[in-house]
Parts: structure tokens; sequence; C-alpha cells
């Protein structure tokens, strides 16, 4: 049976369509400031505020933008995390909040065609999250492509003691079927490693699907998944396909948090990982992920919006 545990505490977005279009990647307010993630490059190292402003103007005006490897390379990873952080820090500077992080480059497939050997992780923020059954304006996300996978709600911090999948397990609260649409700010999504972690690994919005689960109902590993847009099979997958185990994947981020001084907290969420390939989709699709055992989860794109 479903656990009864209350929805960590982020506002619902079928009401928030006015705060989703300020999403980093859709439009947004401009702050200045960085936290301590970027200690290293502050906003008036050139490169790291150069990679920011381009990411920026793309955001606020909807237009895509060249990338920006040129910048900070391919594969730094410092530089990459530190232009995230200063786009994480505007965005919170004009009121949004951080609700969890996103794990991104989970499939061995992915991380074979950018080049790399490691995830990588992205910021949560309230306006960013939908309910199943709820309708998404297209325009919110640029270039959105779909990915279905399982929300973990934590109920318990990650910021201490042996973070293994042992204590993962036991600070989730629930689990939960869950759709990524993911959006890329930066044009034709020509992206490496460091493109893709500079632009928030490509976050847009994501739906958290009605049921709820603890993880002595199901096994993340052995979850296998079905997504269909309007009706016809586009992708599956299981839980295997992400990093051979969303729990495994949960303990990666929940290390990484830590190690950067930001660790998860009771009542983040935490999307594992796409249990499969993920799909572009258009104004007027219908996507249905269905994953054993946590349920189906469903959302409509607005009919007649851009791609």
């Amino acid at each position: 049976m479903p656990s009864t545990l209350s929805r960590p505490a982020f506002s619902s977005t079928s009401s928030s369509y006015r705060s989703a279009r300020r999403i980093a990647g859709v439009r947004g307010k401009r702050g200045s400031t960085v936290d301590s993630m970027t200690q290293t490059f502050s906003s008036s190292d050139t490169d790291v505020a150069a990679a920011a402003d381009r990411l920026s103007r793309a955001a606020d005006s909807g237009v895509p933008c060249s990338p920006v490897r040129d910048l900070i390379g391919r594969d730094d990873v410092a530089k990459a995390y530190a232009v995230q952080q200063v786009l994480t820090a505007r965005r919170t500077e004009s009121g949004a909040r951080v609700v969890g992080r996103k794990i991104g480059l989970t499939s061995p497939a992915v991380q074979r065609q950018l080049g790399v050997n490691r995830p990588d992780f992205g910021v949560l923020f309230d306006d960013m999250v939908f309910s199943g059954g709820d309708t998404i304006p297209l325009e919110v996300v640029m270039q959105p492509r779909v990915e279905a996978e399982i929300a973990f709600m934590l109920g318990e911090d990650l910021a201490a003691g042996p973070l293994d999948a042992a204590r993962v397990r036991q600070a989730t609260g629930y689990v939960v079927a869950a759709l990524e649409v993911c959006g890329s700010r930066i044009e034709n999504w020509d992206i490496s490693f460091g493109d893709t972690v500079a632009d928030n690994a490509s976050a847009g919005v994501f739906v958290l699907g009605p049921r709820r689960v603890t993880l002595a109902e199901v096994n993340p590993v052995e979850v296998e998944m079905s997504m269909i847009i309007d009706g016809r099979e586009v992708s599956t997958g299981n839980g295997a396909a992400c990093l051979g185990d969303p729990v495994e994947a949960v303990v990666w981020l929940a290390r990484t948090a830590v190690e950067l001084g930001q660790p998860l907290r009771a009542g983040d969420v935490v999307l594992s990982g796409a249990l499969g390939p993920m799909r572009p989709v258009v104004g007027g699709n219908v996507v249905k992920a269905t994953l054993t055992g946590l349920g189906a989860v469903t959302v409509t794109f607005e009919e007649g919006a851009a791609s």
C-alpha cells in the first residue's frame, strides 16, 4: 500500500505558470552573488562570468545560445559547476527556492556519447514541479525532451555518517514515478559535459506521480519502465540502467553534495536519473510512463505551443 507521508513543502505548479516562466532556461531575473560551492571562482572570473551571462541571455530571450565550452572547456568540472552555481544564486536572489537535485548522465550510453565516465547533477527549484495529470505550457522549457525516472523523497538529512545504500534507504520517506522534462539553453543540444553541467544539468521541469511507495514495498533496481507518447511506446528501460541501481545514484549524489558543502536535507526531492532514452515532445503530446510497483504518471503538453 502506498505511503501516507506528507509531500515535501514545495508549491504545486498547476497554479504557478507565471513563476514557472522564471525557470533558468525560460525567462528569469538576474542577480550577482555566488555561494560556497564557487569559492574558487567568483563572478569576477572572466570565463565563468561570461558563460553564466551567455546562458542567462538565452534564458531571458528564449533563444538558445552557442555552447559555453569555448569559455570553460569541455570537461573542466570545477568551472562548469561554478557557472551552475552563479545561475543558481541568481535564481534564488529572484525568489526561487531550492527543493532538491536532479542526477543526470546516469546512462553508460550517454556517458560514452559525451566522452565522460561520471554522472552530473543540477538544482531543482520550487517552480519546476508539476503533478501528474497537469498540462505543461511547452514554452516553459526550451527544446524539451522527456524521460522517465524514480523520484526519491527524503525524510531525513543525508549529511553525515556512512553515506551508503543502507543509509539512503533509511533516509528515503517514499518514492514516486516521475517524468523529467529536460531542456537545453544551448542550440540544438550541442553539448559537452561542461556545457550541460553549466546549464544546470539541462534541467527543465519535472512531474511527480500520485502513488507514494516506500522502499520496503519496491526495489528500485527491479523497476521496469515503459513510456508512451500519444499512445505509442517510445522508451523502455529498468532500474539497472540508472548507474546500476537508482539507490546507488542517490548515494553518489549524497556524497558529492556533502563534499561540496551543501548536503541533501529532509524534504528534498531527488530525481535519480533516466530509466530509458529521452524523447523530444511537441505541443499537444500526451506522455505517460508506467513503472512497475510505482504506477503511472501522465502529463499533457499545451496544444499549439512552440517546440
